[in-house]
């Protein structure tokens, strides 16, 4: 019987499929509760439910300040049951004028700075709402907007904010849920004003028109933007792209015909105390030669100081150096997913934006009309029982003085609705005056006019648009372009080209010996006469590669998988220590080994082989990887590995294989190619290619003698061994090395 009790309530289910479920609805609160703004005022529910309480705590931006802790204690207490830190974190970046472009709230004492220190606690910090936000909540007590209960039931709150004001835009927004995120940065409101009302005028308009009127985004922090327009033109198209930032910098004479650069702006988001750090590790680190220093003066205004390595330094090279290895340059992603009006979450062009905070507004527009209708109903129709009362003044107070019921009487008597008599019963007496009517005939034209105002607005859409444009011009004539906090603070401008500075030119050449042991680890002793059997090693460790060459030389790695890597002698650790492994330094596998290390020679061309005996020559010059991931050249199937990558010195290639049989062919036999598997160089029935080696027929093949002796034995008379490539080729002469290699 006990077995029955709980039947109903076991469900069985695949564990797959439970997990399942509860993460997709994890992932969809995430989404719609935390990290994706609404299009339409562009808030996440924590920055709603922040502004809102302090409108409830009549925060005004005309009346005095609150405690910061109260606010954020109402908010998690009402309405945002989450972490007070979080809570009182976004209520600091609403302040912060280097994070939002137009801040929602009026901060006083301690609320961090554009270096990244982080702001007081909240019980030292006060704050109050700013005119953006009351712009944001202007008219949500006229039904404007739905409301529903908080999370206790106790309290109502806003769904979404009325919105006078185009935020979403206007301040941005950041959020990463699970799987999509978002990214928006600030724009001009005035600009998006003179956007608003173009559309309004023109619902189709391009993004091309758009763009004319709304040219880009516009930062806190001010910097050039050097993004072309018919990029800017395709990001706004599409919802994602990215914008080209950078630093504003202008050069100041000195004495002596010295100069100096000085940045007034710095890139969004880039914490300036932290840039100057990565600048200076970069100056002690030789990889800024044009630099002798850089040191912050800045005070109310960011001012930092580059002072150039000597007058003949170009100022525009020096800063192309820098915008090139510091976040002096930084690209701002532009991602517009945001939820819309039925809360689905997707990724909208600038028109759609634009358009759904438009049909907002109308939306808003004709909820407050209504509202106001049905005020004015209700109001009208106890200014007519007023008018009735003073009509029959006399008779009004004698049923009042005189009837049981007088409410009934007056509603029977005068035809009145029980809510005119209840109105004339809660009449005052000084009311009664003769004035008193004349007041209420002149409230009552007043509001029969603007009811009728308000009906024919709601009949005509054409009359809306109006009004709403009315309400933008407003908004724009508020926080505009001719106003202090509306003035644009990002200019525009064209970013020369980078591949027309050599920056490589300007390293100093200084002779190194680059050495690499056999664990990997790297480093660079200055000049050419170290001694080498001085040099010490990590526990088990040897040396494996010692070249000689220059702080201008690249370094070339061959690998196991056929990658090739590339290294500048200028970023080679000091010898000092045991260096760094070269695996940090480049991305090479742990299942891949290095087989050759060498100072590249442009104008030489080199022959890559694998263990399967096929390979080919390349121009050394095209093997050379931009990036740390490397550059594949010789393309292998399974089993293969490369096993060898020799300069093509001579007019003949030498091959051995596993079975000690020797081949050689004239080098013309080998193609040319970028990337490829390559052609046989000779063929195996068993085994594989051991070694392969290139010289000059004339002068023969030669290998060290065995026994420790420092003698080597020349073979001249190879005509045995000649043939074409792609052959089996015959037994090694006599004396040739046990171990199958050349060397």
């Amino acid at each position: 019987m006990s077995e029955n009790i709980h039947a109903g309530d076991i469900r069985e289910t695949r564990l797959a499929d439970a997990l399942g479920e509860r993460y997709l609805a994890y992932s969809v609160s995430t989404i719609k509760s935390r990290a994706l703004p609404d299009v339409r005022d562009g808030l996440k529910p924590v920055h709603r439910r922040l502004l809102f309480a302090m409108r409830q705590l009549k925060l005004d931006p005309q009346k005095g300040f609150k405690k910061c802790a109260r606010v954020v204690g109402d908010v998690i207490g009402k309405y945002h049951p989450h972490g007070d830190s979080s809570v009182y974190e976004a209520m600091v970046r609403l302040a912060q004028e280097f994070a939002v472009r137009y801040p929602l709230v009026d901060g006083q004492g301690n609320f961090g700075n554009i270096d990244g220190d982080n702001a007081a606690a909240m019980r030292y910090t006060e704050a109050r709402l700013t005119e953006v936000a009351m712009a944001l909540l202007r008219n949500i007590d006229e039904d404007a907007v739905d409301f529903r209960e908080t999370y206790d039931g106790e309290e109502q709150e806003p769904i979404v904010l009325p919105a006078a004001f185009p935020n979403l835009l206007a301040n941005g927004s950041s959020g990463i849920a699970v799987g999509m995120a978002t990214n928006i940065p600030p724009h001009n409101a005035g600009e998006l004003c003179d956007g608003l009302l173009h559309l309004i005028k023109h619902p189709n308009a391009s993004i091309d028109k758009l763009v004319e009127l709304i040219p880009g985004p516009d930062f806190p922090t001010g910097g050039v933007l050097v993004e072309d327009r018919a990029s800017i033109i395709n990001t706004y198209s599409k919802g994602k792209g990215a914008f080209r930032l950078r630093a504003k910098w202008e050069k100041e004479e000195l004495s002596h015909g010295m100069y100096q650069i000085v940045v007034s702006d710095i890139p969004y988001q880039v914490q300036k105390s932290k840039l100057i750090e990565k600048v200076a590790e970069l100056l002690i680190a030789k990889k800024l030669p044009l630099l002798a220093d850089i040191r912050d003066e800045s005070a109310e205004e960011v001012r930092i100081v580059i002072e150039p390595r000597n007058r003949t330094v170009e100022p525009e090279v020096l800063m192309e150096q820098l915008f090139k290895l510091t976040e002096l340059e930084i690209r701002f992603n532009l991602n517009l997913n945001v939820l819309d009006a039925d809360q689905t979450p997707r990724v909208m062009d600038l028109r759609e934006v634009l358009q759904a905070f438009l049909d907002h507004r109308r939306n808003v527009l004709v909820r407050r009309s209504k509202f106001r209708l049905e005020k004015i109903d209700r109001r009208l129709e106890i200014l007519e029982g007023y008018l009735i009362a003073f009509l029959n003044l006399d008779e009004v107070i004698r049923i009042i003085r005189e009837e049981d019921h007088p409410r009934q009487e007056l509603m029977k008597t005068f035809n009145l609705t029980e809510v005119q008599a209840e109105a004339i019963l809660n009449m005052r007496l000084r009311s009664l005056r003769k004035l008193e009517e004349m007041e209420l005939k002149s409230e009552h034209d007043e509001l029969s006019k603007e009811r009728e105002g308000l009906q024919q607005l709601l009949a005509d859409e054409g009359l809306q648009w109006t009004n709403i444009a009315n309400e933008i011009r407003e908004t724009k004539k508020q926080f505009g372009q001719k106003t202090e906090l509306g003035a644009r603070r990002t200019s525009f401008g064209d970013a020369p080209s980078a591949d027309i500075v050599n920056f490589e030119s300007f390293i100093e050449r200084e002779p190194v010996t680059v050495v690499c042991s056999k664990m990997g680890w790297i480093r660079a002793f200055k000049g050419h006469n170290n001694d080498e059997s001085a040099i010490k090693y990590k526990d088990g460790d040897e040396a494996r590669f010692v070249l000689k060459g220059y702080t201008t030389d690249k370094l070339l790695a061959f690998t196991s998988n056929g990658r090739f890597f590339t290294i500048g002698c200028d970023k080679l650790p000091p010898g000092r220590g045991h260096g760094e492994p070269v695996r940090l330094m480049v991305d090479i596998g742990n299942e891949n080994d290095i087989i050759d290390m060498f100072v590249h020679v442009p104008e030489r061309k080199l022959l890559v082989a694998s263990s399967a005996g096929r390979g080919f020559a390349i121009e050394e010059e095209s093997v050379v990887a931009q990036t740390k991931n490397g550059k594949q050249v010789l393309n292998l199937q399974d089993k293969e590995k490369a096993k060898t990558c020799i300069p093509l010195t001579g007019d003949a290639v030498a091959v051995v294989g596993d079975n000690r049989k020797l081949l050689i062919f004239k080098v013309e036999e080998l193609p040319d190619m970028n990337r490829g598997r390559g052609v046989i160089l000779q063929k195996y029935r068993d085994g594989g290619m051991s070694d392969v080696m290139s010289f000059n027929l004339e002068d023969g093949i030669s290998w060290q003698m065995g026994g420790g002796s420092d003698r080597t034995r020349t073979v001249t008379d190879l005509l045995p061994w000649i043939g074409k490539r792609a052959g089996a080729g015959r037994l090694a002469p006599n004396g040739f090395p046990r171990n199958n290699k050349f060397s």
